[in-house]
């Protein structure tokens, strides 16, 4: 018989790891000066993780992936866009402007 009365919870898919894109005034800002998309996202999300859906949810390549911890305990993820991709573009795609 089973161990456990549960099974055990499968790891961060693809569409848990994104929650929603973040569309405050800063965020804008970086969207147009410097091709940075800017998420709020799981907690226990890493770098690898956060480029990987990205790549998959959105269908474009990013250069980097910069994180913090908000005081409010969210996670807050920086993406930049390669050169290939223009933010602005992307963003009017997500619903982000």
């Amino acid at each position: 018989y089973e161990r456990k009365s549960t099974p055990k919870k499968t790891g961060l898919d693809t569409f848990s790891v994104i929650k929603y894109p973040l569309t405050t005034e800063s965020s804008m800002k970086l969207i147009e000066d410097s091709n940075t998309l800017v998420f709020i996202v799981d907690i226990k999300a890493n770098k690898r993780q956060i480029k990987a859906a990205v790549r998959e949810l959105y269908n474009i390549e990013c250069e980097k992936v910069n994180t913090l911890i908000t005081p409010r305990g969210l996670k807050k993820s920086y993406v930049r866009l390669s050169k290939d991709y223009d933010a602005l573009d992307v963003a009017n795609r997500v619903g982000v402007i």
